[in-house]
């Protein structure tokens, strides 16, 4: 097996498992990833995972502000003599000028099974959507937004009980095998082209996603808690104000009244009516409050039956 000398871009830890797959069988002989932060409510100036790691390493680091018309940059780049350069969750738009100078290009790992949920968020999409299976694409990097050829791709079953967090956590392990797969058959990797018309766009999300549709399914009430469970987060509204929902699950009981109405309590939560069943409400947090289990805010806060959610 011949030792590839790669550029690794990455940026959050989702990547860090990739870059360490990378680091165990190839050279990095150049990081990239985004500029320092400030972070917290203390605003300190935090580095990525990946910058972080790679200074741990004793690797080579970049964080440019800007790729576009940076001579500087493509300079560092040519100078690491990367033979390819490896992109995970990086977080900027490649220009072309940057694309070209690798001998093998850019490789992508990509969480979906493209051309289905191209895009910024298909982690979250897939989740808020139902899918039952998605999969890792290893592609060629072009202009496009994740518009290259496909190189590897591997499907992956998502289990229904996944959140966000335990759903990204098993894609990064398989883009880790498969980054390493195509690395290692740099020349002999097959090229197909993506059905563009069957493509379809994971957006980023926004705050505004987290919000609670009380006239939604259950399912989808749920669904939309996985896909957005960390950020932004379940939230819906009591009383005007914002009260987060960290912990929910469908409940068995039969719904008695109209959807985002209390209708009932349990042992640990509250029970809310949807359009189609009852969702219990397990964990809550009230604005500017500790969280605390949803029967304990049902007692705490003097909430009444049949009382709405949502406004």
């Amino acid at each position: 097996m011949t030792r590839r000398k790669v550029a690794f871009f990455g940026s959050p830890a989702f990547a860090l498992p990739v870059m360490e797959a990378i680091h165990a069988s190839h050279d990095i002989v150049l990081v990239v990833s985004q500029p320092d932060k400030p972070v917290g409510r203390g605003n300190k100036i935090t580095p990525p995972p990946v910058a972080a790691r790679a200074k741990e390493l004793g690797l080579p680091l970049s964080q440019p502000v800007k790729l576009r018309k940076n001579e500087d940059f493509i300079e560092v780049l040519r100078q690491s003599g990367a033979e390819v350069a490896v992109t995970c969750a990086y977080g900027k738009i490649l220009p072309q000028s940057v694309l070209d100078v690798p001998r093998y290009g850019f490789i992508n790992t990509h969480t979906s099974l493209l051309p289905k949920y191209r895009g910024a968020a298909p982690i979250q999409w897939a989740l808020i959507d139902g899918e039952e299976v998605t999969g890792t694409t290893i592609m060629q990097t072009d202009a496009g937004m994740d518009t290259g050829d496909i190189l590897i791709q591997e499907a992956l079953s998502i289990q229904p009980e996944w959140t966000l967090s335990d759903l990204a956590q098993a894609l990064s392990a398989q883009a880790s095998r498969l980054i390493v797969q195509a690395l290692n058959n740099l020349e002999t990797l097959v090229h197909t082209p993506q059905d563009h018309q069957a493509a379809t766009h994971a957006r980023m999300l926004e705050k505004e996603d987290g919000e609670i549709r009380w006239t939604d399914s259950l399912q989808s009430i749920v669904n939309r808690y996985r896909g957005t469970y960390g950020w932004p987060g379940s939230y819906t509204h009591h009383k005007g104000k914002r009260l987060k929902v960290l912990e929910l699950r469908a409940s068995d009981a039969p719904r008695t009244t109209e959807p985002g109405h209390v209708q009932g309590t349990t042992e640990r939560g509250v029970l809310v009516a949807c359009s189609d069943g009852v969702i219990e409400l397990l964990q809550v947090q009230p604005e500017s409050k500790a969280a605390l289990s949803g029967a304990d805010w049902f007692r705490n806060h003097q909430i009444k039956m049949g009382e709405k959610l949502g406004q």
